[in-house]
């Protein structure tokens, strides 16, 4: 369904439709020129709003599979739990195909295979109605999470800054305030004036497709560049703090992100510049020794030579290289805000501490 563009912002980015049986998404892939709602309820479906970026950003990635894959065990027709998992099993490793970079995805539907071996005795009418309460808390939880990184991030900041941002860590990555954005929206609330630079990001376009359009909606005051121009803006004195989100970090603090972070970020660095990553800590991933570790997804070339254009606009029969993202060196990170506090240098350490906060030890 086609819905009207004023308030916009307003739509919610992944929703439960429960009447419906469906997970119901904002196809971003349409934005800013139309919002339109869409309504998942086949694997494939969902499969696919992955895949196709329909829902992106690994904080809202995460939700979608947990409704998804609710949605999907609603659907098994049998009162037998060993058929009931095995059904599950096969529609959970079928979703967690969709995007190997964005650890949130598997994240997720670790968590929700978890209540079914946390629930063996109940029956499987039980199994569902606990997997739909998880699915709901894993949503409630990254509201929580993004307002927390925010209140830390907006701690390093002062009135008037200027931010710098890549790509899309906003509202629409996630289900409210964003990552990266977090701070940028409690700021907005508080008066605190905030000048931001947002990156198209090149070749999706979502710096200038999301983050510009998301912000403006807000009344933030956001400048777009293109991926080329943060270096001029950034020697003009324009930027005091660059703060970018992430798909999954690594234990010693490397970060994968849409492609062409780690540019900025080595720009930060030559500017003197603080880059902040704002992560999750369902992004963070100790079992990844660094970035090498890291799945780089290929995207098709077609995003490159013609995807934008009305005419192609490179060579027929011309190679094309599109990873997804880039792995920015931990060298170049200046902390990495999450949660339950902030981690620096050396990162190894202080990540292993921010768990050991979470766990309460």
């Amino acid at each position: 369904m086609d819905l009207s563009v004023k308030n916009r912002i307003e739509y919610e980015t992944v929703s439960l439709n429960e009447a419906e049986g469906a997970v119901e998404i904002l196809d971003q892939t349409l934005l800013p020129g139309k919002v339109r709602m869409v309504r998942l309820r086949t694997a494939r479906e969902i499969w696919e709003a992955i895949y196709q970026l329909r829902v992106r950003g690994a904080p809202a990635i995460g939700v979608a599979a947990a409704f998804g894959i609710y949605i999907l065990a609603r659907g098994i027709d049998t009162e037998d739990c060993r058929i009931f998992y095995e059904e599950f099993r096969k529609q959970k490793d079928y979703l967690n195909s969709a995007r190997p970079t964005a650890v949130n995805l598997s994240w997720a539907l670790d968590r929700m295979d978890a209540v079914y071996k946390k629930n063996t005795g109940c029956s499987v009418s039980e199994i569902k109605e606990k997997l739909r309460q998880e699915a709901v808390s894993i949503k409630e939880e990254d509201i929580r999470v993004c307002r927390k990184i925010g209140e830390y991030g907006l701690g390093l900041l002062k009135p008037g800054d200027g931010i710098l941002t890549h790509c899309n860590a906003g509202y629409l990555a996630a289900c409210r305030y964003g990552t990266a954005t977090a701070p940028i929206y409690l700021g907005q609330e508080r008066g605190y004036g905030f000048r931001v630079f947002a990156d198209e990001t090149r070749p999706l376009l979502q710096g200038a497709r999301l983050t510009a359009y998301e912000l403006s909606a807000a009344g933030v005051d956001v400048t777009l560049i293109c991926d080329n121009m943060s270096a001029t803006v950034m020697k003009k004195g324009w930027v005091n703090a660059v703060f970018v989100g992430c798909d999954r970090v690594a234990a010693n603090g490397d970060t994968a992100n849409k492609i062409g972070t780690s540019v900025v970020a080595a720009v930060a660095a030559r500017y003197g510049i603080p880059f902040y990553v704002c992560a999750p800590t369902a992004t963070i991933d100790m079992s990844m020794p660094s970035g090498e570790s890291i799945p780089v997804e290929q995207r098709p070339a077609e995003e490159v030579t013609e995807m934008w254009y009305k005419e192609r606009m490179a060579p027929e029969g011309i190679k094309v290289f599109n990873p997804a993202f880039d792995v920015t060196d931990n060298e170049l990170v200046t902390g990495i805000i999450t949660e339950y506090g902030i981690a620096e240098p050396p990162f190894r350490e202080s990540l292993e501490e921010i768990f050991r906060i979470k766990k309460g030890l």
